[in-house]
């Protein structure tokens, strides 16, 4: 019997598509949101709401916004802060993401969920139907990404939810204006505040190329026969030992430290203990300290987790550039990050005369009249392609446009 969904999966490459994007601010979200702005040859609007346009954690705010935008689809890259309470992860991660998935359903539109290897055990090749049992000592984080996963699947059997679940391993890219996840770890060699190699030799992880995955995103909407309730690990081909990449960002950054010192694991779990303990004792004389999100995956550090991508190699998502990794990356990434960083006085041990200078940049410091008056001569008049195109729609709009053409 052909349904609706049936229907609905038919015609997703219909064009002039539309789109929420929950989590567009973060490092994943804004890779996905960017790609549909420049990318795509057809058109496909991405609504990307901040939280004050649309709180994940209202029911009712997602309701009403999804069903004034009338998606095509909704993406889910929202989530809470690594180190934050029970309540906050519970109804961003969990109860926010369900909230979607049932307006998703009730619409008949495909629904795409950004999950973590946060739901995975330590172990190699691990692969998709590999989950985390469901316990009370779990974290948070991965707790309510577990729940969400078997939620979702529930919710297929019974209501057939048109779903695709991506789980990410360390997410890697540019762009990202928050210090967090490998970027904090990037971060620390930068500043030089890592003083030894924080893990031991023969851990390895997987990681996730976050310029990547938009392309995977739009194959799995143009494809919901193929992809449609189904997991898929996107990470890249190879995993990558965790001290072999400090080691190499450190000698791109052309520094000593971090030191080939590799300290127990028992040694930096007392040192994370005594940071906690120091950070609560100023707190009674009114110094806040925030320390790393990221510390609650310390552990992990020390310990392998690799995904197995064999499921995403035998699909029909080609790679859009093959052969990248996140050593290929990394020189562009030193540049872009040691720059960004530099110029908020975020580390010291940035060289502008390293990068070169920049000659707008030059003259905004020393010479700013003349950059007025540079810009007031020929840099400030309207944009001569979005004046014609605004032209040509306002002669549609009178019914003269079909003159205007045969004219020109």
């Amino acid at each position: 019997m052909k349904t609706a969904l049936t229907s609905k999966k038919n015609d997703l490459k219909k064009e002039n598509r539309s789109g929420v994007l929950l989590g567009g601010t973060g490092l994943v979200g804004g890779a996905i949101s960017e790609y549909f702005i420049r990318n795509t040859p057809e058109t496909i609007e991405v609504f990307a709401p901040n939280s004050k346009k649309l709180s994940i954690r209202n029911a009712i705010d997602i309701k009403k916004y999804i069903r004034r935008k009338k998606p095509d689809f909704v993406i889910n890259a929202a989530m809470a802060a690594l180190n934050s309470g029970a309540q906050l992860t519970l109804e961003t991660n969990y109860l926010g993401a369900i909230n979607l998935a049932r307006v998703c359903c009730a619409l008949q539109i495909p629904y795409i969920h950004i999950s973590s290897a946060a739901t995975l055990p330590d172990g190699e090749n691990l692969s998709e139907d590999d989950c985390l049992p469901l316990y009370p000592n779990l974290g948070n984080y991965a707790k309510s990404k577990v729940m969400t996963e078997k939620t979702l699947r529930v919710m297929k059997e019974k209501y057939g939810l048109d779903y695709t679940i991506i789980r990410l391993a360390i997410v890697y890219g540019k762009h990202d204006h928050k210090i967090q996840g490998f970027h904090r770890l990037f971060f620390s060699i930068a500043d030089e505040a890592m003083p030894f190699v924080i893990t031991k030799k023969g851990a390895y992880h997987s990681y996730s190329n976050a310029r990547k995955l938009p392309y995977f995103v739009h194959h799995v909407l143009d494809h919901r026969e193929e992809f449609s309730g189904e997991i898929y690990h996107f990470v890249d081909r190879e995993p990558v030992e965790l001290a072999t990449l400090i080691c190499t960002i450190r000698s791109y950054h052309e520094l000593k430290r971090p030191y080939n010192v590799y300290p127990p694991q028992n040694l930096v779990k007392v040192g994370k203990y005594l940071l906690e303990k120091l950070a609560g004792m100023l707190d009674w004389v009114g110094i806040s300290i925030d320390l790393p999100s990221e510390l609650v995956f310390l552990e992990n550090f020390y310990k392998t987790q690799t995904l197995s991508n064999k499921k995403l190699q035998n699909s029909s998502f080609p790679d859009p550039f093959p052969e990248e990794t996140i050593f290929s990356l990394l020189p562009d990434m030193v540049i872009y990050y040691l720059t960004r960083w530099g110029h908020l006085n975020l580390i010291s041990t940035f060289n502008e005369e390293y990068f070169g200078y920049n000659e707008l940049e030059i003259d905004f410091q020393s010479f700013p009249r003349h950059l007025l008056d540079s810009m007031h001569s020929d840099s400030i008049a309207p944009y001569y392609d979005v004046l014609q195109e605004n032209k040509l729609f306002e002669l549609r709009d009178q019914g003269k446009y079909d003159n205007y053409v045969r004219k020109s």
